[in-house]
């Protein structure tokens, strides 16, 4: 990240500032930034940084977060972002591989992207097989650390982002699933290794899965793409096979992300307006 002067000068300056902070909120989108780090990075004092920031503020492109110190850019600036870069969200870009893939696999594809502590089914497309899922339909949600996609982001989060998550979702798991922390643990190290999820806990009686994450530019897990199959459907030979399907068409949609798409960050928005149209 590059750094500014102080002793720039003049309403360029101050607009010279304004960019730069911009690119550093977007460099950290998913953790937010204290203001503290932000005047450190840009060679800032904290009262200067913070007037600029009030200004970002004022103009609807910066929000505070609600629960921390941190600052992070808005819906609206997403919003305007996406509008002005005229490409598709990831629905758009996804839909045409779920349908490949449940051609391909003739099962249930999914389509999950994270939401807070959660992953929500943004997209799915069925196979002729029934199955059951812990989301559910589209517009379902489950804890991070809880099916094949889920854990798939869970896995792919910065280290100390993840940390947290585990913090707080493991009473909610475990009140759902029959894993205790040590079992997400050696899951999520054994996913980092071989970029994929497969589901060995028996959570759902007779189903299985497999997931891989869906990585922006800087390598975090903002969506995953999974299937649920039969356990008996899922062999050692197949699963090899579908993994090798599932990150081909991940890195295709990784490739064709909009870093602006509001959908990344407001799934649930989304769905809503889906709805109603």
């Amino acid at each position: 990240m590059a750094q500014i002067s102080e002793s720039d000068a003049g309403g360029s300056s101050s607009l010279s500032k304004a960019v730069h902070i911009l690119k550093d909120l977007a460099a950290h989108s998913v953790e937010g930034v204290r203001l503290i780090d932000l005047a450190r990075r840009l060679n800032l004092s904290q009262p200067s940084a913070h007037r600029l920031l009030k200004t970002l503020i004022a103009e609807g492109m910066v929000e505070q977060m609600s629960d921390s110190k941190s600052y992070r850019l808005s819906l609206e600036f997403f919003s305007i972002a996406s509008q002005a870069s005229r490409r598709e969200g990831i629905l758009e870009i996804a839909r045409p591989s779920l349908l490949r893939l449940s051609a391909t696999f003739n099962d249930t594809v999914f389509l999950l992207v994270r939401s807070n502590f959660d992953a929500i089914c943004l997209d799915r497309v069925e196979g002729p097989f029934p199955i059951r899922s812990f989301t559910g339909d589209i517009g379902g949600k489950v804890p991070l650390g809880i099916g094949q996609g889920s854990i798939a982001i869970l896995s792919y989060l910065p280290e100390e982002e993840r940390e947290a998550i585990i913090k707080f979702n493991m009473p909610r798991i475990m009140d759902r699933a029959a894993i205790d922390e040590v079992d997400l643990r050696i899951k999520i190290e054994e996913v980092r290794r071989i970029g994929a999820a497969q589901m060995n806990f028996e959570m759902i009686e007779g189903m299985a899965g497999l997931g891989v994450p869906v990585l922006d530019r800087n390598g975090i897990a903002v969506a995953s793409l999974s299937i649920g199959t039969l356990a008996s459907r899922l062999t050692e030979m197949r699963s090899s096979t579908i993994t090798d399907l599932l990150k081909s068409e991940a890195r295709a949609i990784s490739n064709k992300l909009n870093p602006f798409d509001p959908t990344l960050r407001y799934p649930a928005s989304a769905l809503r307006a889906q709805s109603k149209s």
